[in-house]
């Protein structure tokens, strides 16, 4: 595909190699039926079970696929941000994960309203085949995410989504280190519209998505996008202050109309392990911060390409960019 394509499916792979022969699969049916010309940017993203070797050899052999084969795994938003960056289309460029949880046939819907003047199209999951547990901690995390963000970041929208060209090339010169592609798309701006659709359960295999991987990604939404963290210092400061005087006043009351000093052992050891708490609580916030703008400071790139083939030939990697 020596073209310039109008639309790019940015996909980031990670030990998907159970899930990889009915990904390309679909993507095939999808890029048959559609007019438009289509380019496909799968992103490896330090798979240690054989799909980066998939991912080469498809993107050998089909012209239509581009492969990203990042030098280690550098984490699901950075893996976004590659594709984004190596995406070479005019008109728009989706995001899709290769579990087949979001259908890729939506695609043409995408499309419709990208050619009618969205510039941002998401997808809002109305509906999850997920256990209950997760879906709990999603819905919990998205809603105070939607009361504590000062921009406004859908609810139930993940990174599954379709943006104009001009609104990728806004996030690939934005400098995080720690991304969170849905809150910059929303932070751009300009006009976004939500597509319902039912999130189906994972295809093959097992997320790769830890426990840990998701309270790091929600981490990021709320230091990224939310006073949240900072203004929750502030109240419990203003509590601890509160409790004090309202312990004071008791003793005081004791002390005058009882005529009797409480020795106040157990609210004493209670006190302290409170405000210790709260001190400690208070710390890491504000270390979290500090961490953020010591990492942030690095300037350090991305990720790094290991390997790149574009119209089934292996490019030279100029180190941070994308060959075109």
């Amino acid at each position: 595909m020596d073209a310039e394509p109008k639309i790019s499916i940015v996909i980031p792979l990670f030990n998907e190699i159970g899930v990889f022969t009915t990904l390309i699969q679909q993507l095939d049916v999808i890029s048959t039926k559609s007019t438009t010309s289509i380019e496909i940017v799968l992103v490896d993203d330090g798979s240690i079970d054989g799909t980066s070797l998939l991912v080469i050899d498809q993107a050998l052999k089909d012209s239509k696929y581009q492969a990203v084969i990042l030098s280690r795994n550098f984490g699901h938003q950075t893996a976004i941000s590659a594709g984004l960056k190596c995406a070479r289309a005019s008109d728009a460029i989706m995001i899709l994960d290769a579990d087949l949880q979001d259908p890729p046939e939506l695609l043409f819907d995408f499309y419709e309203k990208i050619k009618n003047g969205f510039d941002v199209v998401y997808g809002i999951r109305k509906k999850r085949k997920d256990m209950f547990l997760k879906v709990l901690s999603y819905n919990l995390f998205y809603r105070i995410l939607k009361r504590t963000s000062y921009i406004s970041i859908p609810i139930d929208s993940g990174d599954f989504c379709m943006m104009s060209r001009r609104v990728v090339n806004i996030i690939n010169i934005m400098p995080e280190q720690s991304r969170f592609i849905r809150g910059l798309r929303s932070w751009v701006g300009f006009k976004q519209v939500g597509v319902e659709y039912e999130r189906r359960q994972r295809y093959a295999g097992k997320s790769n998505y830890s426990f840990s991987k998701l309270l790091q990604l929600a981490f990021d939404g709320l230091f990224n996008f939310s006073y949240f963290p900072v203004k929750a210092m502030t109240s419990l400061g203003f509590i601890s202050i509160l409790t004090s005087l309202f312990y004071f006043i008791y003793v005081l009351y004791i002390k005058i109309f009882i005529g009797d000093m409480p020795s106040g052992f157990t609210a004493t050891i209670f006190l302290i392990i409170l405000f210790g708490g709260i001190q400690l609580i208070s710390l890491g916030i504000l270390g979290e911060y500090i961490m953020r703008i010591f990492f942030q400071s690095k300037e350090r790139p991305l990720y790094i390409i290991d390997k790149m083939i574009l119209n089934k030939e292996i490019q030279t990697i100029n180190y941070g960019k994308c060959s075109k």
